[in-house]
């Protein structure tokens, strides 16, 4: 016998089952009955597509048996098993990435670490909740040693080698002392209705069956009523997604989503869509309430399966569906595929391909609709999943329109976010040219941008975007429909002759004060100009797009080394109408010129999103002009 102790993250799992934060333990039958259907679904495919395993009988089913004498619950399949290595992996440690990001959300509050596990399924050692002592016993189909893992929950397990007839998995509960009513038949069947119906392998269990008593003619007893027990299946063991739509029940969807999804938590809604044709296949998709806490993660888990003809194929493959929708839960059912269709095949296969055309589509379509007929729901869908969602905007450039149909924006001129199809009822039909600026700041900040002071004294609406993903996205998405996607500092404006007239004149004036500026700041700006742009700020700051150095910067981050390149130095623009500015012009004052150019291009920084490389110059600076104004 071998003694180990679990994986750190195993153990914390392990402290907060133990401790029963959550209080609907009854997710631990849900979660081992998933389990179990999962190893008899690999075996199926094993036996229908690999030699290795050609004399294996697959024999599909899942026993629960109660006994309350000994006061144990067990739950038993004909699956796949586990070898040592297996036990290990699975038992011992902690592989998913969602279970890590689970354990990073936890925040000692055991009422909010509570819903989080309600939220998060956390499979095997959801049993410990329960048990004081659980036993696994296990043999791999094809092999012929068999297991025994054992643990107290107390951070150590034993495996030790032991016999079983047959192949798959046994695990036996040693329940709490206030555990009983997971001994009461009525009550482990009301659990797998509620949760497990739908697990497309029959769940069998020894019931209570009442047989009345056998009278005469007379009336009279001959034999007296008795209970007998008989082991009968307590599931419908259909698979939901080959059942018509009309069939289903709201909460029969509901139930089958907690079952995939390993989730207490209802979905907000799925798309349940049968297509008949060249190609066949069903799919069946859900959209969580919640986003799943490894959602940002590169490692995350994928949240579809593939079936073939009803046989599981894989979870675990995340080409089936964009990575922008890795928020959707669901099965992929194709009557069009080999059994024995490789990775390699799946990635490149015509049918699959069509499959995940068709599905983006589809799930595209019913967002739309969302949008458009259940505002409330869209909003709660947005708020989760919106910021993924938007990264198909340059990922699938084939749905490029419509995911930027299904973004919600944030304007200049409104208060509650736009849809892009109502924004461009108020664009200038002329120059057809949508207007938008990011930052990696507040919205508050970006809104009062100097940079959109021209826009604001024409009444021009912009898209603010200050998500930082907007920085990335957004340069690459060009236009809309007829519709040119245009930073607002490319933008550009007609002026007239008398304008522009006036406009070299005023800066004549200012070349004195712009030397004098250039000179105090020297290589942090590339130049001092005059804008005719602001209205209410005295400054702001603009790249060069022409700068070689600016390009040479956008290549290189398009290559993935942008922290490499330092930023090209920006040109400041100063206002030429601002009181600030002619006052400085008309000064003598050589060290408040000095300090003046220093604060207004730090100040045009913190306007742009960007910190201060030397806040206690900043301040030395601000409190020097402050004292003189004084």
């Amino acid at each position: 016998m071998a003694k180990h102790q679990f994986q750190t993250e195993a153990n914390q799992i392990l402290n907060l089952m133990i401790h029963s934060l959550y209080s609907n333990k009854e997710i631990f039958i849900r979660e081992l009955v998933s389990n179990a259907s999962d190893a008899l679904d690999k075996l199926n495919m094993l036996v229908l597509t690999d030699e290795k395993y050609k004399e294996v009988t697959f024999s599909p089913r899942i026993d629960i048996v109660a006994n309350k004498e000994a006061k144990t619950l067990t739950i038993k399949d004909s699956g796949i098993g586990m070898n040592e290595e297996d036990l290990m992996s699975h038992l011992g440690t902690i592989a998913k990435s969602g279970t890590k990001a689970f354990l990073e959300n936890l925040t000692g509050d055991q009422k909010a670490d509570s819903n989080l596990i309600g939220q998060f399924g956390v499979g095997f050692y959801a049993c410990f909740m329960v048990a004081d002592k659980v036993e696994v016993t296990t043999k791999k189909a094809g092999e012929t040693q068999a297991f025994l893992w054992r643990s107290a929950g107390d951070g150590e397990f034993d495996i030790e080698n032991t016999t079983m007839d047959g192949h798959g998995t046994t695990i036996v509960m040693h329940l709490k002392d206030d555990e009983d009513e997971f001994l009461e038949s009525h009550r482990i069947e009301t659990i797998i209705k509620k949760y497990s119906n739908h697990i497309p392998f029959a769940i069998f269990m020894d019931k209570e069956k009442f047989i009345p008593a056998v009278k005469d003619d007379d009336d009279k007893e001959i034999e007296p009523s008795r209970t007998d027990i008989e082991n009968v299946q307590i599931n419908r063991a259909n698979a939901l997604w080959t059942i018509s739509k009309s069939e289903i029940k709201d909460d029969e969807y509901k139930d089958f989503y907690s079952s995939i999804a390993h989730s207490s938590e209802e979905p907000l809604t799925w798309m349940h869509n049968k297509a008949e044709g060249a190609i066949e296949y069903t799919t069946l998709f859900y959209i969580p309430s919640k986003a799943p806490m490894d959602m940002y993660r590169v490692d995350y888990q994928t949240g579809i399966k593939l079936y073939i003809n009803r046989v599981f194929i894989t979870d675990d493959e995340k080409e089936l569906m964009p990575t922008y929708l890795r928020f959707l839960r669901g099965v992929i059912d194709s009557k069009d595929l080999p059994l024995n269709v490789s990775r390699e095949i799946l990635q490149s296969n015509a049918v699959m391909a069509k499959i995940k055309n068709s599905s983006v589509k589809k799930v595209l379509s019913e967002l739309a609709k969302m949008s458009k007929k259940d505002a409330q729901k869209y909003e709660a869908f947005y708020a989760e999943f919106g910021n993924v969602l938007k990264e198909g905007l340059y990922s699938d450039m084939g749905n490029r329109e419509k995911i930027l149909e299904l973004m919600k924006f944030n304007t200049i001129n409104s208060e509650e976010t736009v849809m892009i199809e109502d924004f461009i009822k108020n664009v200038d039909e002329t120059k057809k040219e949508i207007y938008y600026i990011t930052g990696k700041t507040s919205l508050s900040m970006l809104k009062n941008s100097p940079a959109l002071e021209r826009f604001k004294s024409r009444n021009i609406d912009v898209l603010v975007l200050n998500e930082e993903v907007d920085t990335i996205i957004f340069p690459m998405v060009t236009d809309y429909k007829e519709y040119k996607l245009v930073p607002v500092s490319d933008a550009k404006f007609e002026e007239s002759e008398e304008e522009k007239k006036e406009e070299e004149e005023v800066a004549k004036t200012y070349e004195g004060l712009a030397k004098e500026f250039k000179d105090a700041l020297g290589d942090m700006v590339k130049s001092v100009e005059t804008t005719s742009d602001l209205t209410d700020s005295p400054v702001a700051i603009k790249i060069d797009k022409e700068d070689p150095s600016y390009m040479m910067a956008q290549m290189m981050k398009q290559m993935g080394q942008g922290g490499d390149v330092p930023a090209p130095a920006p040109i400041l623009l100063i206002n030429p109408k601002h009181e600030l500015l002619i006052k400085l012009k008309d000064s003598a004052d050589q060290n408040l010129i000095n300090d003046a150019a220093h604060v207004l291009l730090d100040q045009a920084k913190l306007f742009d999103g960007q910190e201060l490389s030397d806040t206690a110059d900043f301040i030395s600076r601000l409190n020097r002009i402050i004292a003189k104004a004084i």
